[in-house]
């Protein structure tokens, strides 16, 4: 599926990331206690920066440059890969800045991670999400690119809430 060009995501520069910029620690800490407040503790499968930084997860971060509305040379999103073997993958971290939400970012940062799934040679790309209607956004947007529901994979469990979604690459 092809992005809608906008001014935003023309400006969009989406990166492979080693995670050693601060504002990525921040930037996933409001990830966390946004997965806290929403979930109960038992069903938060959010990565921590230490879990990020193991070599089985490739993250990327998506930036605007310094001249950019509404959000000038800020962090405006991520997504992660999680190999999971057998041309396997889970996608992990996928996270908009509130300032962009609506704006096309989590569909850049998809299109981009499931073209970097593609060239690593994965056939499959699962996922875990949250079933509250806080995560209504992003179940809609994994729909609009063929992610259907599935049981649960790797070492996840049955869980009411969660939902967990896949799809052939």
């Amino acid at each position: 599926m092809a992005s809608t060009a906008s001014p935003l995501l023309a400006s969009l520069s989406i990166r492979l990331d080693d995670l050693r910029d601060q504002r990525i620690a921040a930037f996933m800490e409001e990830h966390l206690q946004d997965m806290r407040a929403t979930s109960p503790p038992e069903s938060v499968h959010a990565l921590n920066m230490d879990q990020l930084r193991r070599p089985e997860i490739r993250f990327w971060t998506a930036w605007l440059p310094d001249d950019a509305a509404p959000a000038p040379g800020q962090l405006v999103g991520t997504g992660a890969l999680k190999d999971l073997g057998a041309e396997h993958a889970e996608l992990k971290s996928m996270r908009s800045a509130g300032a962009v939400r609506g704006h096309g970012v989590g569909r850049a940062i998809l299109e981009h991670i499931l073209g970097q799934a593609v060239d690593l040679g994965y056939q499959r790309i699962s996922l875990e999400t949250g079933t509250q209607p806080f995560f209504e956004p992003a179940w809609q947007l994994y729909l609009r690119y063929g992610f259907a529901d599935c049981a649960p994979f790797g070492s996840y469990q049955p869980d009411p809430n969660s939902r967990y979604m896949m799809r052939l690459l």
